[in-house]
């Protein structure tokens, strides 16, 4: 099989050759050629297949009644006890529901309430635990006249159902519907948008190891498979985003690999979510053991994933990620908002 990895981007002086890049601010005209075993070769985007051209370029459906002609940001809401990057500080139903006020204001764009951390080493939350913990808040937040998209991540398909049902707009399914059989039924009933991400293993074992043969094309053909089985299910690819994981069974050079590959992803034909912020990537190569002081790096990682075309950054600071990427769009491609 070859898989093609468009060379992305976003000098305002195209080729004659340029293509968009999954309809968005991004282009190209050259793609790499991969296939296991040998080496990439480069070669003109008019070579490449127009099935996998169709992938490759045409723009992304809007999800959740959000546009992606744009790069958007998901502002991430733990009410764990537990979180690597909080430490619980919105466990509180208080602090969480004051929290997501703040994320929508400073301009997230989707909020993303999860009640079981999933960090590396985390034991799983009972589903009536989880769903205690994050529905009240998607409640509260949508009683107080909080209208942006409301993400509930959850591996679960009760803590889905519960999170739908109080007003969630989409689901973050970490383990891509693997953890739970019922959960593709959940989300093809609802008619709900659907992130499937890429992870080696359970957050109780996935960092014991992490082995791949490829892991740029092996975490490629596991969301392939995923986005098959949920149309399989009654989902449209339509509403389905892809993630491919970073830091989930995957070591640094891991996580590096699928960063710099990221534009590969577009011939899912999926909108790219991508998720890296303040992960251990960023404290190891960055030099800061803090998590909550990670900004600098994460930001650094976001704008990487966003000159690819990436279509929503999963982020813990909003109002930073929001500065950074006005000033990317307003400097990169002559956009100011």
């Amino acid at each position: 099989m070859t898989y093609y990895r468009p060379i992305a981007m976003t000098d305002a002086a195209r080729s004659r050759a340029a293509l968009p890049l999954a309809g968005g601010w991004c282009w190209f005209d050259r793609v790499e050629a991969l296939e296991r075993g040998r080496a990439p070769v480069l070669v003109p985007a008019n070579e490449v297949p127009s099935v996998v051209l169709q992938a490759l370029t045409a723009p992304r459906p809007a999800l959740a009644g959000l546009a992606l002609d744009r790069p958007r940001l998901m502002g991430i809401l733990n009410v764990t006890p537990d979180s690597f990057s909080d430490g619980g500080r919105f466990l509180a139903p208080a602090a969480a529901l004051a929290q997501g006020r703040a994320m929508a204001a400073e301009g997230a764009d989707i909020l993303d309430i999860g009640g079981e951390s999933t960090r590396p080493g985390a034991v799983e939350v009972a589903a009536a635990e989880e769903t205690a913990r994050t529905t009240p808040v998607i409640a509260a937040l949508r009683a107080g006249g909080v209208g942006v998209p409301i993400s509930i991540d959850t591996r679960k398909a009760a803590v889905a159902t519960a999170a739908l049902a109080a007003g969630a707009s989409l689901v973050n399914d970490v383990a891509a519907f693997s953890h739970d059989p019922a959960m593709a039924g959940v989300v093809a009933r609802a008619g709900a948008p659907v992130c499937l991400m890429h992870a080696q293993g359970t957050p109780a074992t996935m960092q014991a190891d992490p082995r791949y043969d490829d892991v740029v094309l092996d975490v490629y053909d596991f969301l392939a498979g995923r986005i098959a089985a949920a149309e399989a299910a009654g989902i449209a690819r339509a509403g389905i985003m892809v993630d491919p994981g970073i830091g989930f069974g995957k070591t640094q050079a891991h996580n590096l690999a699928l960063i710099r590959a990221l534009a590969l992803f577009h011939g899912l034909g999926c909108a790219i979510v991508l998720g890296a912020s303040r992960k251990r990537l960023i404290g190891s190569i960055g030099a800061e053991p803090q998590a909550d002081r990670r900004g600098p790096g994460s930001l650094a990682v976001a704008l990487a994933g966003v000159a690819q075309g990436v279509q929503v950054l999963r982020v813990h600071d909003v109002a930073e990620t929001r500065q950074a990427l006005a000033l990317w769009q307003a400097v990169t491609v002559g956009v100011v908002t």
